[in-house]
């Protein structure tokens, strides 16, 4: 009677060692999935190298050519902040501020000028007449920057209520914001003015 737990000699062997024909091996290897993983010691097949970018010695930079990079790299930056401006000018409602700035002819950006020209003629070397002069034109400077300031302010105010009802842009950092940029030369603000004067915000 034959035993029921053992197993016959024929079913001993194992098919899987038996020689495969190159058209099977090549049929095999198409029907295995992307994420099939080989058997321990066997090779693991190499990426193709079609398209990528040959991983070559690069040369290193000589300190002129390091130089002018880093030249280059710092102008670039300036450039794009000139243009962009940095995280205090990000926001609707500061470049909404800037435009009715720059839209309008500002008696801030006499200020410095007029500074500068007061300075020289409160010297006790002047003469009375020039000091007297001196001292007038700084507080028509003075009180036109407050007038302009104010006017500023109130526009902004406006336009910030009408188009951005749900703001939560703090009111009194935003004049500060727009009174600053006023009383900078136009050549000089940052970020460069985008409307021109007399244009409609």
């Amino acid at each position: 009677m034959p035993s029921l737990f053992r197993r016959k000699s024929a079913d001993l062997a194992d098919p899987a060692t038996e020689p495969l024909t190159p058209a099977q091996e090549e049929a095999a290897e198409a029907a295995r999935s992307r994420a099939y993983t080989p058997a321990k010691g066997r090779q693991t097949p190499k990426r193709p190298v079609t398209g990528r970018r040959p991983a070559g010695a690069t040369k290193p930079l000589s300190k002129d050519e390091a130089k002018a990079e880093r030249r280059q790299r710092r102008a670039e930056a300036a450039a794009e902040f000139r243009r962009e401006g940095g995280p205090r000018d990000r926001g609707p409602e500061r470049l909404l501020a800037r435009n009715v700035v720059d839209s309008r002819r500002t008696v801030g950006t006499w200020f410095f000028g007029g500074a500068l020209v007061v300075l020289i003629g409160s010297n006790q070397a002047m003469p009375p007449v020039i000091r007297l002069a001196s001292n007038l034109l700084w507080g028509a400077l003075a009180l036109g920057v407050v007038v302009d300031s104010v006017l500023i302010s109130r526009k902004i105010k406006k336009l910030v209520r009408e188009r951005f009802p749900k703001s939560t842009q703090r009111m009194g950092s935003l004049y500060l914001y727009a009174i600053m940029r006023a009383i900078t030369f136009r050549k000089l603000r940052t970020p460069e003015p985008r409307v021109a004067i007399g244009d409609q915000v």
